[in-house]
């Protein structure tokens, strides 16, 4: 058989995918890596990180219509059950402890800012002291409370 006879036995897709073998097997699978990197991050610039969140969401329902929730819980599942056999079961009580430990800081700073955020509000009120009310502070700097200014 001549080319011409040949022409067209391969599909685009078989084409594409000889094509990629034959980079990978030339270049090593770090070089997909590479440039699919370089490519996501050109994206990101481009489009922001929203874009990523909506396609990601968009593709989440998808999967959900397509397959039910129920598909989310076998491979939530099966996703736990690798991490447990290759970092073993006390990886889970550090990352929890780890956890608990970020939500105290947290839940500290918070309180503070309030604290912070409210000293000015408070200073405000105490300018103008009650009738009877005393405009001394405690050792604190705060206003002084009943009881405190003796």
């Amino acid at each position: 058989m001549s080319d011409k006879d040949n022409k067209g036995s391969m599909t685009v897709a078989e084409a594409g995918r000889k094509g990629g073998e034959t980079v990978r097997n030339e270049r090593g699978r770090e070089f997909y890596e590479t440039i699919g990197r370089k490519g996501g991050a050109t994206v990101k610039a481009e489009r922001g990180r929203s874009f990523y969140e909506e396609i990601g969401r968009k593709g989440g329902e998808t999967v959900k219509a397509e397959r039910g929730a129920k598909f989310y819980e076998e491979i939530g599942k099966k996703g736990g059950d690798r991490v447990k056999a290759t970092r073993g079961p006390n990886f889970y009580e550090e990352i929890g402890r780890k956890g608990g430990q970020k939500v105290k800081k947290l839940i500290e700073e918070g309180k503070r800012a309030a604290r912070a955020a409210m000293a000015p509000q408070e200073g405000a009120a105490g300018a103008q002291p009650q009738e009877g009310a005393s405009a001394s502070t405690a050792p604190s700097g705060e206003p002084a409370g009943p009881g405190q200014n003796e």
